[in-house]
């Protein structure tokens, strides 16, 4: 990845968030499409949201799409996640379990308007952040 500087990369991941956000809100309603498909980036929204606010300040982490570990890491750097994207481990199984297998059966499956809600939330919480801090 080419050097960009922290403010940069963080612009970077936001920039994908982003689209990754559009994304679950074009597919949402579309029920061709597979709850995985939408789980996923819908995970991956939260996450590069998450590493936008990392990046900004100079905080490196680890590669992988663990969002305990993302909120954990913020959560030690003294950066409060808000409280609406505690609930965002919700998402884990989609970014990476289900991609590859089907959900447990009795399983009520994605909750598509949440994920949408918590994709939207983040990256709204790292463009203000991110914002303050230019």
């Amino acid at each position: 990845m080419a050097d960009r500087g922290h403010e940069g990369l963080a612009r970077l991941l936001l920039s994908k968030a982003r689209g990754n956000e559009a994304a679950v809100a074009a597919l949402l309603a579309d029920d061709k499409v597979p709850d995985d498909v939408v789980g996923f980036h819908a995970h991956r929204a939260v996450e590069k949201a998450l590493k936008a606010v990392l990046a900004v300040r100079g905080i490196e982490y680890a590669f992988g799409h663990d969002l305990a570990y993302l909120a954990d890491l913020l959560d030690a750097n003294s950066i409060k996640v808000p409280g609406e994207l505690r609930g965002a481990e919700e998402l884990r199984p989609w970014a990476a379990e289900f991609r590859y297998e089907d959900p447990p059966t009795g399983s009520s499956g994605l909750d598509r308007e949440r994920a949408l809600q918590l994709a939207a939330s983040a990256t709204r919480w790292a463009a203000a952040d991110l914002q303050a801090r230019s």
